[in-house]
C-alpha cells in the first residue's frame, strides 16, 4: 500500500508542475482576478494559486472549452475593499453577484459596461457610493439587474433602458435623485419606458423627484411598480388604467396630487394598491371593480369629507384595509367585518360615528384600529381579534364596561419560532435547528417583504416561507428554520431564515453554502405566494466563520513530501506510465464485479438488488454520448443532465447523469435502481441499466423521444387535442396505479409532476424518475410511511407536509394538480399564483365561464359535459384531506369512462380545430351549474 500512496503522491505532484507550466485558464482573465484580489481583504477567497479553472477558485466558474471566467461569485459578506475597473477585462463573464459586502465599497466602474455577455448583475447590499454609471445601459443580454441596498447618489442614466432582456430592474434603497427617465423627456430617445420585458422595477426608498410618467404604462409584463417614499409630485396619470399585467403599485409617501383617477379601477390584474401618505384631494372612488384585490392602503391624504367609500363591502378577496385619515364621516358598513379574507382594518383619525358591529363569527379578522372616531357603541367584540377604540366616546363611557384591551393602542404584532419538544441548549455560538433539535453554523438570511398584501403573522405563512426557502436553496425542509418575523415601517415584514448544515455537520461546505447564497441574491427558483409580494434579502452571511472545506486526499505526511522537488516530477512521469497500466487492469477485471467499491450505497454498503438491468462501463456510455458532449444533452435537473446515448446495439437510450453535489444521494440512487429494475409497466419508464464506476452515478433508461409532458405545456401545447390530454391522464394514471396496487410491495412515488411524465414518438405517457420514492410496509398496519417531506413545491400534498405522512393519496394530490395543467397548460405556482387555488376560486366565483379564462387557448374540441367530467376528477384527487380522494385505481376507472365518451362522440385527434371559445355562447356569464364546495388547503399551498 505504500508504493500506491507514493504514486499517488507523484502523480499529484507532477500534474501541479504541468499547470504551473502551461497554465490553463485564459491569461487576460488571470490578470483581470489577481487585480481584483489586489484590492480586496478575504477570509474566504483561495486565489492564491497561479490557475483559477484548474484549481477551482472559490466563486470563480469558467467554461471548460474557453478556459474563461463565466460566473464570478462571492456573496459571503466578508470582501473588504474595492471593485478594481479590471473587472472590464473579464468579456466572457455571464453572472457577476458581489452582493451582502457591506464593506465592499467604492464607485461603480464604468468597464463593467464592457462585459457585453453579463446576463446576471448583483451588487445589492454592498456599499458602493457615487453615480450609476451610463456604460451600463450597454450591456443588451441584462436578465436581472439588482442595485439595491448600497449610497448611490445622482439621477437614473436613462441608458438604463437599453435592456430589452431585463426582467428584474431593482436601485431601490439608495439616495437617487432627478426625475424618472423615459424616451419622451431626454434626448436620448431612450427611458425606462424601453425596458420591455421588465416584470419588476423597484425604485423606492430614494429621493427621485419629477412627476409619475404616464409612458411606464407600455410595459405590458410589468407587475410591480414600487416607487414608495421619494418625492414625486404631479398626478397620477389617467393611463395608468391601461397596465395589462399590474399587480402592486405602490406610490405611497410622496407628494402626489390631484385626485385618485377612476381608470385605477381598470386595471385588470391590481392585488396592491398603496397611495397613502400623499397630497391627494377630492374624494375615494369607488373600489367595486376592483375584485381581486387584496390589499387597499389609501389614507393620510387632504381628501374632502365623505361618507365610507361605496363597494369596499363587496371586495371579497380583500385582506388589508388602511384608511387612516381619510376624513371618513357616517358610519361604517354592517357587512364590512364579515368579508372572507379580510384580517386587518385600520381606520384611525377618521369622523366614523354610530355602532359598530361585528359578526358573530369572523373568518379571519385579526386586527381592528378605529381609534380617534366618534364611535359610541361597539357590539360583538370577540377575542379572537385586537380591537382598539382608543378616543373614542364608547372608551369613556363606564355603562359599556369595554376591556382595558380595547381602549388600548395595538401592539404590533411579531412572530418567534417555538418547539417544546427541543430543549437544547447551543454553545460556540451555533443556533438550534428546531426540526433536527441540534445546534450547527447555518447560513442566515434576512428577507425584506416588501408589499405583503397580509398582516397575520401565523404559522401556516412561516410555513410558506419555510417550504419556499426550502425549495429555492434546493436543500430538505428539516434544514430550514424560520427564526421569527416583525412588521418594520413603511409596511415591510422581515423574516429571519436559517439554512442548516445536513444532519451530524457542524458547518456547511463552502460550495453548497455558496449555492444557497447565489440562489437567494439571484432570486432564482423563487416562488413565494403573490400575496407576500416580491422581497429584497438585506442581510444573506454564513456562521461560524470558517465554513467546512472538502478534506484533502492526501495525509499531512504527503503534504509535507511534496518538498522532494524536480526528482519526484521526473520519477511521477515514468511511474505513471507503470500506474496507468495496473489501473488498466484493475479497471478490466473489476467489471465483472462492479459493485466491489460500491462503498456508501445504502446502511450495509450492499450492492443493490437488480431483475434485468444491465451493468455499463463508464468506456461504454462515454461511447454512446460522444463524451457526454453537449449536443447530445437533452435535459437537466437538481441531479444533473439527461443525455442521448446510442449502444453498440444501436438501441436509442437516454442517460442520466448526475453532477457531483446533486441532489439525489447514494441511497436515492439505489433505490431508483432496484426499483425500477422489479417494476415492469408500459406506462412506466424502463430501467436498463447504470453505472457506478469512478464514484459516477449514471441511470440508462429507454429513450423517450418527445420529452416531458411539462415540454408540451404552454406555447406547445398547440398540437394536444382535447382527446389527447385526456390519454396522456389516463396513460400516467394507469402507470401510478400500478405502482399502488400491483406492485409488491406497493410503491409511493413521491415526486409526480408534468416534469416526469414522459412522452414517446406517438405521444404515449409514462411515469419516470423514482429517486425519491418509498416502499409502503406490508405488515404494519398503518396505512402510511412516516418520513420527512420531499418533493416539489406545488405538488405537495398538504396534509403529507403537516404530518409527514406518506400515504398513496399523497401521489393523488400531485396527480390532481398535473390534470389541472393538462387543461390550463399553466405550472403549479405561476407568477405567485397557485393553480389549484385558482381553478377552485374561479368556479366558486360562477362556475365553468368564469374559469375559461384560465384555460389553456389551444385547447380545442371538448365537449361541455366532458370538460365538467375532467374537472370532477381532477378537483377530487386534490381535496384538501387525502380520506376524500380517490385511489388511483378509481381515477382510472373515471378516465377510462371518459375516454369512451369522448371515443363514442365521434372526437378524434385530428377532428375539428375549432378554437377554444367556440361554444362559448352556450356558456352564459351567470352559469354556475358547476361549483366546487371543498375548502382550500391552508398550508403548502400559495394563497
Amino acid at each position: 500500500m505504500e508504493w500506491r500512496r507514493r504514486l499517488g503522491l507523484a502523480l499529484w505532484i507532477f500534474g501541479r508542475f504541468l499547470l504551473h507550466v502551461l497554465g490553463a485558464t485564459n491569461t487576460r482573465d488571470v490578470a483581470a482576478l489577481q487585480l481584483l484580489f489586489k484590492n480586496w481583504q478575504s477570509t474566504h477567497l483561495n486565489w492564491t494559486d497561479y490557475d483559477p479553472c484548474g484549481s477551482s477558485w472559490r466563486g470563480v466558474v469558467c467554461n471548460n472549452s474557453t478556459n474563461s471566467v463565466i460566473r464570478l461569485i462571492s456573496n459571503r459578506g466578508d470582501i473588504t475593499g474595492t471593485l478594481s475597473s479590471a473587472i472590464g477585462d473579464l468579456t466572457d463573464l455571464v453572472a457577476l453577484d458581489l452582493s451582502f459586502n457591506p464593506q465592499l465599497t467604492g464607485e461603480i466602474p464604468k468597464e463593467l459596461g464592457r462585459l457585453t455577455n453579463l446576463q446576471y448583475l448583483s451588487l445589492q447590499g454592498c456599499n458602493f457610493y457615487g453615480s450609476v454609471p451610463k456604460e451600463l445601459g450597454l450591456l443588451k443580454n441584462m436578465k436581472f439587474f439588482a442595485l439595491n441596498m448600497n449610497k448611490l447618489t445622482g439621477s437614473i442614466p436613462p441608458e438604463l433602458g437599453g435592456f430589452p432582456n431585463v426582467t428584474w430592474f431593482d436601485i431601490a434603497q439608495n439616495g437617487l435623485t432627478g426625475p424618472l427617465p423615459v424616451s419622451t423627456s431626454v434626448p436620448q430617445n431612450i427611458g425606462l419606458d424601453n425596458l420591455t420585458s421588465v416584470v419588476h422595477i423597484h425604485l423606492f426608498n430614494n429621493s427621485i423627484s419629477g412627476s409619475l410618467p404616464k409612458e411606464l404604462a407600455t410595459l405590458k409584463f410589468l407587475r410591480h411598480l414600487m416607487v414608495e417614499n421619494n418625492a414625486l409630485t404631479g398626478e397620477i396619470p389617467v393611463e395608468y388604467g391601461n397596465f395589462a399585467a399590474l399587480e402592486i403599485l405602490r406610490v405611497d409617501n410622496n407628494r402626489v396630487q390631484g385626485t385618485i383617477p377612476a381608470t385605477i379601477n381598470q386595471i385588470p390584474k391590481l392585488l396592491e394598491l398603496h397611495l397613502a401618505n400623499n397630497s391627494l384631494v377630492g374624494t375615494l372612488p369607488d373600489f367595486s371593480a376592483l375584485k381581486g384585490i387584496l390589499l387597499l392602503n389609501v389614507g393620510e391624504n387632504v381628501y374632502g369629507p365623505q361618507p365610507f367609500p361605496p363597494g369596499i363591502s363587496n371586495l371579497t378577496n380583500l385582506q388589508t384595509l388602511k384608511i387612516d385619515k381619510g376624513f371618513l364621516n357616517g358610519t361604517i358598513p354592517d357587512g364590512l367585518f364579515a368579508l372572507p379574507a379580510l384580517e386587518s382594518v385600520s381606520l384611525s383619525n377618521n369622523q366614523l360615528s354610530g355602532t359598530v358591529t361585528f359578526p358573530s363569527t369572523v373568518k379571519r379578522l385579526k386586527s381592528v384600529n378605529l381609534n380617534g372616531n366618534m364611535i359610541t357603541q361597539a357590539i360583538g367584540i370577540v377575542d379572537s381579534f385586537n380591537l382598539s377604540l382608543v378616543g373614542n366616546p364608547v372608551c369613556s363611557d363606564n355603562s359599556f364596561h369595554l376591556s382595558q384591551a380595547v381602549c388600548a393602542p395595538i401592539i404590533s404584532p411579531t412572530w418567534n419560532s417555538t418547539n417544546q419538544t427541543c430543549s437544547i441548549t447551543c454553545t460556540d455560538g451555533k443556533l438550534r435547528n428546531l426540526e433536527l433539535c441540534s445546534c450547527a453554523f447555518p447560513v442566515t438570511i434576512i428577507f425584506q417583504f416588501n408589499a405583503p398584501s397580509f398582516s397575520d403573522i401565523s404559522q401556516d405563512r412561516m410555513n410558506t416561507v419555510k417550504a419556499n426557502v426550502s425549495y429555492q436553496t434546493l436543500v430538505a425542509p428539516e434544514r430550514v428554520t424560520v427564526g421569527g418575523a416583525a412588521w418594520m415601517s413603511s409596511y415591510r415584514l422581515q423574516v429571519i431564515v436559517y439554512v442548516f448544515p445536513e444532519k451530524g455537520k457542524d458547518k456547511m461546505e463552502y460550495r453548497e453554502s455558496e449555492k444557497i447564497l447565489t440562489r437567494i441574491a439571484l432570486h432564482t427558483n423563487a416562488s413565494f405566494p403573490a400575496e407576500f409580494g416580491p422581497y429584497s434579502v438585506i442581510s444573506a452571511f454564513a456562521l461560524g466563520g470558517n465554513i467546512a472545506a472538502k478534506k484533502s486526499s492526501l495525509s499531512k505526511g504527503a503534504v509535507a513530501g511534496i518538498s522532494v522537488g524536480a526528482v519526484a516530477v521526473v520519477l511521477a512521469v515514468v511511474a505513471a506510465v507503470t500506474y496507468a497500466m495496473f489501473q488498466k487492469k484493475r479497471a478490466d477485471k473489476a467489471l465483472s464485479k462492479p459493485f466491489t467499491s460500491w462503498g456508501s450505497m445504502g446502511k450495509s454498503g450492499s450492492a443493490p438488488k437488480l431483475k434485468g438491468a444491465r451493468y455499463f462501463s463508464l468506456h461504454e456510455l462515454n461511447k454512446a454520448t460522444n463524451n457526454f458532449s453537449s449536443a447530445n444533452e437533452i435535459g437537466s435537473g437538481g441531479y444533473g443532465k439527461v443525455y442521448k446515448g446510442v449502444l453498440v446495439t444501436g438501441e436509442e437510450v437516454a442517460i442520466k447523469k448526475a453532477e457531483e453535489g446533486s441532489m439525489q444521494g447514494s441511497g436515492e440512487f439505489k433505490t431508483e435502481i432496484e426499483l425500477l429494475s422489479r417494476v415492469h409497466h408500459r406506462n412506466l419508464v424502463g430501467l436498463i441499466g447504470f453505472s457506478y464506476e469512478q464514484g459516477s452515478q449514471m441511470l440508462v433508461y429507454e429513450y423517450m423521444a418527445s420529452g416531458s409532458l411539462r415540454d408540451h405545456l404552454g406555447t406547445n401545447s398547440r398540437h394536444l387535442s382535447w382527446n389527447k390530454r385526456v390519454e396522456i391522464a389516463l396513460d400516467s394514471a394507469k402507470g401510478l396505479a400500478y405502482l399502488h396496487e400491483l406492485a409488491s410491495p406497493s410503491i409511493i412515488h413521491r415526486d409526480i409532476k408534468s416534469g416526469n411524465i414522459l412522452l414517446d414518438e406517438n405521444l404515449k405517457a409514462k411515469v419516470a424518475d423514482f429517486g425519491l420514492s418509498k416502499l409502503v410496509p406490508q405488515t404494519d398496519g398503518k396505512g402510511h410511511v412516516s418520513t420527512q417531506v420531499k418533493g416539489t413545491l406545488g405538488y405537495l400534498d398538504p396534509e403529507y407536509y403537516m404530518t409527514q405522512q406518506l400515504t398513496e393519496k399523497s401521489d393523488v394530490y400531485s396527480f390532481g394538480v398535473v390534470l389541472l395543467e393538462l387543461i390550463t397548460a399553466k405550472q403549479p405556482i405561476e407568477h405567485g399564483r397557485y393553480i389549484v387555488r385558482e381553478v377552485k376560486a374561479a368556479l366558486d366565483r360562477g362556475g365553468l365561464s368564469y374559469l375559461l379564462p384560465l384555460l389553456d387557448p389551444y385547447l380545442r374540441d371538448y365537449p361541455r359535459e366532458d370538460l365538467d367530467k375532467f374537472l370532477e376528477i381532477a378537483l377530487s384527487c386534490v381535496d384538501e384531506s387525502a380520506s376524500n380522494r380517490p385511489t388511483m385505481n378509481e381515477v382510472v376507472k373515471e378516465l377510462e369512462i371518459l375516454l369512451s365518451h369522448i371515443s363514442s362522440s365521434g372526437f378524434t385527434r385530428e377532428a375539428r380545430a375549432s378554437p377554444l371559445y367556440s361554444d362559448a355562447k352556450s356558456l352564459r356569464s351567470d352559469d354556475s351549474s358547476f361549483q366546487y364546495s371543498g375548502r382550500f388547503p391552508q398550508v403548502v399551498e400559495p394563497k
